[in-house]
């Protein structure tokens, strides 16, 4: 009776006790197709998790997130938090002009966004500087943003986790494998250290969010579920850098994923069309619970996959 009333009267300090999330609504504002808006090479989503609200990731185009927002009737305005998944432009390529038009309306807006150590690192080219977002950190600085590193897994709210960089436990080489990258130790291969995710810690198992998984789903996965909690995995979202990949390799990964309890899958921007059905074959997934992800479409705890018109 007693919990019972705690949860009628004070909800927020229940999910606080049990660490555990309630509400957790996911919508798309970049990927590749659209349902809503217009597509892009980038990814971006809208996270609304237990009466507050995250950006992560902000496409490439600077203006695109701005108008799939305004075309889904989403205000980007109260929105403070800010992930940035990794380094690469098609991630971070609104965060500048996002914070700029934003903070017209709320001097807070978009204004914390949390990286993974490595973002800033140096990727020198031939071609001059190719880390994009150490490009603009001036910017968004002088525009009253504040990054903060994150080295390890961090807790952002109660039952939201933040993987900080993922180690690389099975050989996932799902990066471009031509980079360098100016590290403490060197100039050495680009993997894209400092690619994490979003975790959500619910009572149906746990939900991870991905913007490129550079650092591999199924690293990342093994590694939620060693930090978070050993729990089954109730959804996998975002985008999984799979389209390369010949079938063996993806059918590994379905076969990784279909270990741990897979139950919902969307795959956008460069998970790979063809990654996405064949993952649905081989993990035991169906047309409800696996779809390629689009603008507008997303996921919502309690009801599953919003596939949108274009993929349902």
């Amino acid at each position: 009776m007693k919990r019972l009333l705690i949860a009628l009267l004070f909800p927020a300090l229940l999910c606080a006790q049990s660490g555990r999330v309630r509400a957790l609504r996911i919508t798309v504002l970049s990927t590749m197709l659209a349902d809503a808006g217009i597509g892009e090479w980038g990814f971006a989503a809208l996270v609304e998790v237990d009466g507050r609200r995250i950006l992560f990731d902000t496409g490439h185009a600077p203006d695109t997130v701005r108008k799939n927002a305004k075309d889904l009737r989403i205000d980007l305005a109260g929105i403070e938090e800010v992930i940035l998944t990794h380094n690469h432009g098609d991630h971070t390529g609104g965060l500048v002009f996002l914070r700029q038009e934003m903070r017209k309306a709320n001097p807070k807006a978009l204004s914390r966004a949390h990286i993974g150590k490595g973002a800033f690192y140096s990727r020198p080219s031939g071609q001059g500087e190719q880390n994009e977002l150490l490009r603009e950190k001036q910017a968004y600085e002088t525009a009253g943003g504040v990054f903060v590193e994150h080295d390890r897994p961090v807790e952002l709210y109660p039952g939201v986790w933040l993987t900080g960089p993922v180690p690389r436990k099975y050989p996932e080489r799902n990066w471009s494998t031509t980079g360098k990258v100016k590290t403490p130790d060197g100039l050495v291969e680009d993997t894209v250290p400092e690619d994490m995710s979003l975790v959500f810690d619910t009572d149906q198992g746990l939900v991870l969010l991905s913007g490129c998984g550079h650092a591999g789903v199924i690293n990342t996965l093994e590694y939620a579920r060693s930090k978070v909690r050993s729990a089954p995995v109730h959804a996998a979202l975002g985008g999984f850098h799979l389209f390369p990949l010949d079938d063996a390799g993806v059918d590994w990964t379905a076969g990784k994923m279909r270990e741990m309890g897979l139950q919902n899958l969307l795959g956008a921007h460069c998970t790979g069309i063809e990654a996405v059905y064949r993952i649905r074959e081989k993990a035991g997934l169906s047309r409800r619970t696996c779809v390629v992800g689009a603008v507008g479409a997303g996921f919502q705890l309690g009801q599953g996959l919003l596939p949108g018109r274009l993929a349902r």
